[in-house]
């Protein structure tokens, strides 16, 4: 008997076991083709994940290998790109309607701010985003009804480390890579309703897009002051060229 009651125990132990990295196994798939299907939806670019790690039982995560492409029209191959990122949830909140994510810090993301002088990449993203949203993320949610569906709250979400490449087709050939301050935002989708998947990436991209305007400006400046030295000597009319190039560059930061 009590030979049996060990074998019981054993087999009790083993299947515990099975069914914890099981849906361990479930749950990271079911998030990496979550982000890689919802995710071209709503930005309208490519959106590629390497993998995603959950633990249940820790509520501990890193994703890694995240990138985002660019819009139609830039040439540049993506837009933003993710080393690695950690994260850590509420385990027991993972079966509510409302996941409680504690901490999302990201190290060291290489960010792409590319422009044509009407717009930049950034901000095309960010448009598409708002459209899948049907507006602004960060309004009352108390002026919005209650969706079904799984809710998202990030009580704190860090971007460390971030890189900025500064590409302007105008000045083919002319790029820069500056440094991008620290962004930390707290406190997003408070309350009971939350916010979805797609809202937080509108808000976390409207935070990058505001920084990277601000960093690339000085680096801008600096291309077209080298773009202007590489003219001279090649005629009034590749001066006047470049000439017009920095001023429809300082009306478009002008409009952020």
């Amino acid at each position: 008997m009590k030979k049996l009651l060990i074998r019981l125990a054993i087999v009790v132990v083993v299947l515990v076991i099975l069914g914890i990295l099981a849906m361990r196994l479930f749950l990271d798939s079911a998030v990496k083709r979550g982000i890689e299907t919802v995710g071209p939806m709503v930005t309208k670019v490519e959106v590629k994940l390497d993998s995603v790690n959950l633990s249940l039982l820790s509520g501990s995560g890193k994703v890694k290998g995240l990138v985002v492409g660019n819009p139609q029209g830039y040439k540049m191959p993506s837009a933003i790109q993710v080393g690695s990122a950690t994260l850590a949830l509420q385990p027991s909140s993972v079966f509510a309607d409302k996941v409680v994510i504690k901490t999302i810090q990201v190290q060291a993301p290489e960010i792409t701010f590319e422009t044509d002088l009407k717009g930049n990449n950034l901000s095309t993203i960010l448009a598409n985003l708002q459209a899948a949203t049907g507006g602004q993320a960060n309004q009352a949610q108390a002026e919005k009804p209650a969706k079904a569906g799984k809710k998202l709250e990030v009580d704190d979400f860090l971007i460390t480390g971030a890189k900025l490449h500064v590409s302007v087709s105008a000045l083919a050939g002319q790029s820069a890579t500056v440094p991008l301050p620290e962004i930390h935002l707290t406190d997003l989708g408070k309350g009971p309703d939350g916010i979805t998947a797609a809202e937080l990436a509108q808000i976390v991209l409207k935070a990058i897009e505001k920084e990277a305007v601000q960093a690339s400006s000085g680096a801008v400046a600096s291309l077209s002051k080298q773009a202007a030295g590489l003219t001279k000597g090649l005629g009034n009319g590749a001066t006047g060229a470049v000439d017009q190039v920095t001023k429809d560059l300082g009306g478009l930061f002008k409009k952020k």
